[in-house]
């Protein structure tokens, strides 16, 4: 099997690979043969059929037309159960890849390349977050952790139609598991390396005739592990723990069959570490580590200084009215987040400027210390949907939607060798409004043929507001310095959908999309505000979705190309500890993805998935500040700035695979089962300019769960062991330009055992 996957995806050249699914169980049939695999296809099982609610309305995958992955069921927790953040979704579905310079927060996600590597806590990003359709538009929000979840699904290319501004790449929806008419619940326990504890518990329950609840809690909490070894900082087993707890609490009430009112309310608590940097372990000249480096050694002088403490919370009240003809709903929603992230940014101890032996290791040019947080923060969402219940041929939907958030980022400095004393402050305030007009139309032109065409009117305005109050250089007070952009935009799709026969479908889909203006106001380090004008996309896209072998295999592949006007870009660091805002004349990408799931035997599981993606930027008069210390393989300007035309996007690989495998053995008692992992990523660079240091090698990881299932009397029960990382492999995964040749690297192997009980 899968040396004819293999053989599938060299045919499709660039096809890609796309999520795995959960597999359903056996179906009763009448036994039939295939020539081609001499298998009784009796023996084999049915793959589950996925459904998505991409479109805001539930729908087969299949049926879809449009790049879709889904990850749910057995794959979703396996990925995540050695209590990682979201970033375990990281390369697990074709184009998606998830990185972050601040630990368990902030993740920062690209699909088909585009995203943003704006480390400024007010980063508007073109990949979005909705999580029970309500819009996480901060990146503090967009790391809550993923429990206690139903699937998360990745939508590729503009989605500007149905979800609006901020996702010309696409969309990242969570769907958590709602409250059933029913008593039911799971609670699970594991431990694992560096006395890593997870704790997760659900309780349902229908409480009357009309109302019934779910309340879900996680906590997660790790020890420190990392040796410090700076000199007069000496410390083991100082960094890398952490403590977080998370809760969802929601109210379903059925008053009769017409209506419903879900009612959630959501908390996540974390006391951590910022990220963690490690100074000059990047040989020159290469990307590969120094001599003797050892990922769980640090040298920092500011380490005691390190913490990352997040409070954020929020809710919902979704009502939905079922008439004889239209659905109507109304989703309206508040969350705050309160945060503040304090780190030793140059990764190491002293500076050059000391005498010799205090500072180290390398070259340390200066010391940075800083802190960046959100005192302020919330944000409103309300969305009204009219959809009506086609019965023939047409099929509509239309809304209104309002978005309104006020923010306020404090960004601070520390003098490190005075004792850790203050001597930097500046302020940004940001108030966003938006609203926007949307409809869909779908129409089933034949039987087999369905043309969907939609479109958006959206208004996007900031109001902006910048000061710094104290300098760490010296610059003085400066501002108030403001900025007030605004736009309008109409995004719109249309797709064909046409079913070949029961079990294949192709289709084609042309997008449009865009993200709205952006403010780069960090001037603690730096004296003016860079504002972002709106990017627009138009993306090409066409595909197939089809089971096979008597609905035992399923392949889906898609083909895209898609160029972007005015992309907005990060000027990451470079000179200085601060971003400035770009935009690029044009970028181009194409790619494919395909992904394949085949029931082999009924104790025989196996899915793939990879990914290709080429990113190209053309604009001939784009330059940008690099590294001083780095070896730029790219040609310089005049003022020095390296000339990025041509170059790819950052955190932008080629290829991304997946493979799956699953093996159970039934017993009387019970069943005994085996399910391993892998995912591999081809190299990518950390920044806009290209360097022989900034980028990371390719990545290959692996994982193992060995487990037991059996029941009980009023439960079902199952205990694991679980190796995450199995090869142990070091990789670059990020890195800080401005001062040495500091870098982010992976978690090392993970060890566990988890025991769970579910009851109903």
């Amino acid at each position: 099997m899968f040396r004819f996957s293999l053989c599938c995806f060299s045919i499709a050249l660039t096809i890609c690979f796309s999520p795995l699914h959960a597999l359903g169980e056996p179906q009763d049939e009448q036994p039939l043969q295939n020539d081609y695999f001499d298998l009784d296809l009796e023996e084999l099982m049915k793959i589950e059929v996925v459904t998505v609610t991409a479109r805001k309305q539930e729908e087969n995958l299949q049926d879809v037309p449009g790049s879709l992955s889904t990850l749910q069921g057995d794959i979703l927790d396996v990925v995540r159960s050695s209590s990682s953040d979201i970033r375990h979704l990281n390369a697990r579905v074709p184009s998606f890849t998830i990185e972050s310079s601040f630990g368990r927060t902030f993740p920062r996600m690209y699909i088909r390349g585009l995203g943003n590597t704006d480390f400024d806590l007010n980063a508007s990003q073109p990949v979005s977050v909705v999580v029970d359709e309500v819009v996480n538009e901060n990146p503090i929000l967009k790391g809550f952790p993923v429990f206690d979840m139903n699937r998360v699904e990745v939508l590729r290319g503009p989605q500007g139609s149905l979800f609006g501004r901020n996702t010309p790449a696409g969309v990242v929806k969570f769907e958590t598991n709602r409250p059933v008419d029913r008593l039911e619940g799971y609670a699970h326990a594991s431990y694992g390396t560096d006395n890593t504890v997870e704790l997760e518990g659900v309780v349902n329950d229908q409480l009357s005739d009309t109302v019934t609840a779910r309340f879900s809690l996680l906590r997660q909490q790790k020890s420190d592990y990392l040796d410090n070894h700076a000199l007069g900082f000496e410390e083991q087993n100082t960094l890398g723990g952490y403590h977080e707890t998370a809760g969802r609490f929601q109210v379903l009430i059925t008053p009769d069959e017409d209506f419903e009112a879900l009612v959630n309310y959501h908390f996540r608590n974390l006391e951590g570490h910022a990220g963690i940097f490690r100074a000059n372990i990047i040989q020159p000249g290469t990307n590969n580590f120094i001599p003797g480096f050892d990922r769980d050694d640090l040298f920092q002088d500011a380490i005691r200084q390190n913490r990352e403490d997040l409070f954020s919370h929020g809710g919902h009240i979704r009502l939905e009215y079922e008439g004889d003809q239209h659905i109507w709903t109304s989703i309206s929603a508040l969350e705050s987040v309160d945060y503040i992230a304090h780190g030793d940014i140059d990764g190491g101890y002293g500076a050059a400027f000391l005498p010799a032996g205090l500072s180290g290791p390398g070259v340390i040019p200066f010391p940075s210390e800083t802190a960046d947080g959100i005192p302020d923060h919330w944000q409103f969402t309300q969305e009204l949907r009219l959809a009506n219940k086609p019965e023939g041929r047409l099929g509509y939907q239309a809304g209104l939607f309002y978005f309104h958030e006020d923010l306020t980022v404090d960004s601070f400095s520390f003098d490190t060798f005075s004792g850790n004393i203050q001597n930097g402050f500046a302020q940004q305030e940001q108030e966003t409004n938006a609203a926007a007009l949307f409809g869909t139309v779908s129409y089933n032109v034949t039987d087999d043929l369905q043309i969907t065409g939609g479109a958006r009117f959206s208004y996007d305005e900031k109001d902006f507001r910048a000061q710094r109050y104290v300098s760490p250089s010296g610059g003085g007070v400066l501002g108030p310095l403001t900025a007030n952009p605004d736009d309008s935009h109409v995004s719109w799709d249309l797709s064909a959908l046409y079913d070949y026969s029961d079990t294949m479908n192709f289709y084609a889909r042309i997008a449009n999309g865009f993200r709205s203006p952006s403010v780069q106001g960090r001037i603690l380090f730096g004296d003016e505000i860079t504002i972002g004008d709106s990017e627009e996309v138009l993306s090409f896209e066409t595909g197939l979705k089809s089971d096979f072998w008597n609905e035992r295999a399923r392949l889906n592949a898609s083909v895209y190309y898609f160029t972007m006007d005015d992309q907005q870009l990060t000027a990451v660091g470079g000179d200085s500890n601060f971003n400035r805002l770009v935009n690029a004349n044009e970028t181009m990408g194409y790619g494919a993805e395909l992904d394949a799931a085949f029931a082999v035997t009924p104790s025989f599981y196996l899915t793939a998935s990879a990914s290709y993606n080429h990113t190209e930027l053309n604009d001939s008069q784009l330059s940008i500040p690099a590294c001083a210390q780095c070896t730029i393989l790219d040609p310089t300007n005049s003022h020095g700035f390296a000339v990025i035309d041509g170059n790819r996007l950052p955190f932008a690989p080629e290829w991304i695979t997946n493979l799956n495998a699953r093996y159970t053995f039934k017993l009387d008692s019970g069943e005994l089962y085996i399910l391993t992992d892998w995912v591999y990523r081809s190299e990518y660079n950390f920044f806009l300019y290209d360097s022989a240091e900034f980028k990371s090698e390719f990545l290959l990881e692996g994982g193992v769960r060995a487990g037991y299932r059996w029941s009980g009397d009023s439960a079902d029960y199952e205990i694991a062991l679980f190796v995450r990382n199995i090869t142990d492999q070091e990789s670059l995964i990020g890195g800080i330009d401005f001062n040495n040749l500091t870098g982010i690297v992976n978690e090392g192997r993970f060890w566990g055992a988890q025991l769970r009980a579910n009851f109903s």
